[in-house]
């Protein structure tokens, strides 16, 4: 019995890595979803899939319809970055904090300077900085993995609506709503006449009776100093 169990548990943990392995295996960006015009840093997550070569230039190619204007790359020691400009059509341009510009980020390329890049059971994160655009919905990066054998896996293809992944699907990256922070108005005050008229009779009643009482005061330190003398 207690073999029979056994078989069973090793079966399925069998089945469950040989289920899981490819889609471990994919190329993604991280995180899945972001808000529409936010400033975000997004991590592409490159496996090694080869026993026998290693990853050593890795190139994500950033949307064209809905172009992102810049891309600010994090140092990745063992690794070298190159932006490639993404030029506009005339009369073309994005909507940036600083104005609008008329050129975009077309690709940025990662090439390993080691010697060895992503070795093989290992993954690495490429991250860029950038602001995304507030009209899309979703926004694909395919990417191009290089080996070094030479051989390249192109993570370009299409995911179809309600349909299956396919074998190399593209890193999609959904825009959610955009987190617009709500500002609460200042409250204010209205005073009516009335409210004035009241606080000025009673101002001028305290006045008085301030005066009243100082002149009490007065007029008992000379009624002391009548007695005493």
């Amino acid at each position: 019995m207690l073999r029979r169990v056994a078989v069973i548990v090793a079966t399925t943990s069998v089945a469950l890595v040989l289920f899981a392995g490819p889609a471990w295996a994919h190329v993604k960006v991280e995180p899945a979803s972001a808000p529409k015009g936010s400033d975000a840093v997004l991590a592409f997550v490159v496996p090694n899939e080869k026993d026998n070569a290693t990853t050593t230039k890795v190139t994500v190619q950033f949307p064209t319809d809905h172009p992102i204007a810049e891309a600010l790359v994090e140092a990745m020691p063992g690794w070298t970055a190159q932006t490639t400009p993404l030029q506009l059509p005339a009369g073309q341009q994005i909507q940036t904090d600083d104005g609008p510009v008329s050129t975009g980020v077309k690709s940025v390329t990662w090439t390993a300077t080691d010697g060895k890049g992503i070795t093989q059971d290992h993954f690495a994160e490429f991250r860029v900085s950038v602001g995304l655009p507030d009209d899309a919905d979703t926004l694909a990066f395919p990417t191009i993995q290089t080996y070094s054998d030479a051989s390249t896996v192109d993570w370009t293809q299409v995911t179809p609506p309600g349909g299956p992944e396919p074998d190399n699907p593209e890193p999609v990256l959904t825009l959610t709503a955009a987190d617009n922070a709500t500002t609460t108005p200042a409250a204010t005050t209205t005073a009516s006449k009335d409210d004035v008229d009241n606080a000025k009779t009673i101002a001028i009643i305290a006045i008085i009776i301030g005066a009243l009482g100082l002149i009490a005061g007065v007029g008992g330190v000379l009624l002391g100093r009548r007695k005493t003398t």
